[in-house]
């Protein structure tokens, strides 16, 4: 075989383990695009290690670790506490504060895992003193916390514009963050109108309700959190500060103030989810190296027309999203392939094709199966509640790649217009 082709077996390779292996995808994507690159392709070691994307780690690690010295410090858990306050116990306002403070913490930096984590005990237990069943609860938190999950300046934004830069296709990161949110809106609001009124299947026990739901003072620590990321905030529109690295100073800042605990906050930081998307990403580079990734985008355009390829490539995406993950697999993987899909089949818009690879593998994230959907069953006490949400929430899910296929069919070429 080629050096392509085996650029493409080790891709593919990764994605097949990374749906039915618990083994960190990104480990492995590292030990198959040496194995690829040196004794597929003939590459040097030093070659294919040139593909890792120093860059990006850096960003990455700047942005978790200032959210995860935020989070260390109680900063982000008084601001989620507040929003779940702001409803009041009404049944018909919470879910809709629940989405809107989902999406406006994820936009601003931590992304969907860490923003579920903070609001989901809350919320789920606030939802139940108001009437509001767990299902709808956890739709709402889930599909907020996506909605910002592709913010400029988050975690998975980060990665997707970088993406999308590489290929040519940069410039469009606020398109690609409203066209997800706009998306994650609507399905949400289908959820508030099918699901507002339907009675809770558990009793009030059956939620753990030891997270508070009195808005804590932030204290001093809080507001010098708050200024310090305000203003790093602030140094990235007004003055173009690159990301990582002045996410790096902030959350140095934070620490050398004494305001955040240094072990905590690196204890908190997702290496996990750096290690998979940066191992996912080298793996990447040994395709585009090699010339695999026309090869890669020839194999997903036998299953698409011209007329068919946005919905096609949201179906897809979505169907391996919903075993695996959007942010160490999906996006890295599929994202590069855009302009070559467009180009293999004929017709098309690659940004069209781009957010529909972002919009179709987002939407299946309430699933159980992913961390989100995971997190909100973890606030149930009793198991035969738990058994019922996780369900509820595996049903919604796997519904949504028909969903997503058919949104993005209908409007992502429109939205690409605009």
């Amino acid at each position: 075989m080629s050096g392509a082709a085996w650029a493409l077996v080790a891709l593919l390779g990764a994605v097949v383990l990374s749906l039915t292996s618990r083994v960190n995808v990104g480990i492995v994507a590292v030990a198959l695009a040496w194995l690829a690159g040196v004794f597929g392709a003939g590459l040097g070691t030093e070659a294919v290690l040139g593909g890792f994307p120093g860059s990006l780690f850096v960003t990455l690690l700047g942005v978790t670790l200032l959210f995860a010295a935020a989070e260390a410090n109680g900063t982000l858990a008084a601001l989620a506490t507040r929003v779940v306050t702001l409803a009041r116990g009404d049944a018909r306002l919470l879910p809709w504060l629940l989405f809107a403070g989902a999406a406006l913490l994820s936009s601003l930096g931590p992304g969907a895992v860490p923003t579920v984590a903070l609001v989901a005990p809350l919320a789920m237990a606030a939802g139940m003193r108001a009437g509001v069943s767990p299902f709808l609860t956890a739709l709402m938190v889930c599909t907020g916390a996506n909605a910002g999950n592709l913010s400029p300046v988050s975690a998975v934004g980060v990665v997707a514009n970088g993406v999308m830069t590489k290929a040519g296709m940069g410039g469009h990161a606020t398109r690609l963050w409203l066209a997800n949110a706009a998306a994650h809106a609507l399905v949400a609001a289908c959820a508030y109108v099918l699901l507002r009124l339907r009675a809770t299947d558990a009793g009030v026990a059956d939620v753990r309700t030891d997270a508070p739901t009195d808005a804590a003072p932030l204290g001093r620590t809080g507001w010098l959190t708050l200024c310090v990321i305000v203003a790093w905030v602030a140094g990235l529109l007004a003055w173009r500060w690159p990301l990582g690295p002045s996410a790096c100073a902030a959350a140095a800042l934070l620490i050398a103030a004494r305001l955040g605990d240094e072990a905590a906050t690196l204890r908190r930081v997702p290496w996990s989810a750096i290690v998979m998307v940066c191992g996912v990403s080298m793996l990447v580079a040994l395709l585009e190296k090699t010339g695999g990734l026309p090869l890669f985008a020839a194999l997903l355009a036998r299953l698409a027309t011209p007329a068919t390829l946005d919905g096609t490539i949201a179906f897809v995406t979505g169907a391996i999203s919903a075993w695996s993950s959007t942010s160490g697999v999906v996006i890295p993987a599929f994202l590069p392939t855009a302009s070559a899909l467009v180009g293999q089949t004929g017709g098309g818009d690659p940004l069209a094709v781009s957010l529909s690879i972002a919009v179709g593998s987002h939407l299946v994230d309430v699933s159980p199966l992913s961390t989100l959907g995971a997190l909100c069953i973890a606030t149930l006490a009793e198991p035969t509640a738990q058994r019922t949400l996780f369900r509820q929430l595996l049903t919604w899910g796997l519904s949504m790649i028909v969903v997503g296929a058919l949104l993005c069919q209908l409007a992502a070429g429109w939205v690409a217009r605009l």
